[in-house]
């Protein structure tokens, strides 16, 4: 039994702190990922045998939305950046005792980096019109 104690659901319960935040929107933004993929996959097959149905217009509207490419962009910087985090403690062991400070500077690498871009996405959004 590799195991003698039973964990439970002990293991994923929120903690608190900004590193158990990271990890909870590490693994989100991942699921976010599949999904995005999934239902992308699942409207381009939609399109290529039925033509233009309704489920991949439906989709494809969704996709079209500014708010959900923002959603998109928000989901992939993060997952980008807190997988280059863990990237770093994973080889470098020694900065695992600054977890925190590291956290701390993907956060201040990720905020400025999402808002700026949001900013345009929505700058370009509402002067098209």
């Amino acid at each position: 039994m590799a195991l003698k104690r039973s964990i439970g659901l002990d293991g994923i319960r929120y903690k608190g702190g900004i590193n158990m935040l990271s990890w909870r929107l590490h693994r989100w933004s991942g699921i976010g990922i599949v999904l995005f993929v999934g239902l992308h996959m699942l409207a381009s097959l939609s399109t290529q045998v039925f033509g233009s149905s309704y489920l991949a217009d439906t989709i494809n509207s969704i996709y079209m939305s500014v708010y959900f490419q923002i959603l998109v962009v928000f989901i992939i910087y993060f997952h980008a950046l807190h997988g280059l985090r863990v990237i770093l403690l994973d080889f470098w062991p020694r900065f695992l005792e600054y977890q925190k400070e590291i956290t701390w500077a993907q956060w201040l690498i990720f905020i400025p980096l999402f808002g700026l871009t949001a900013f345009i996405m929505l700058l370009i959004h509402f002067s098209a019109g």
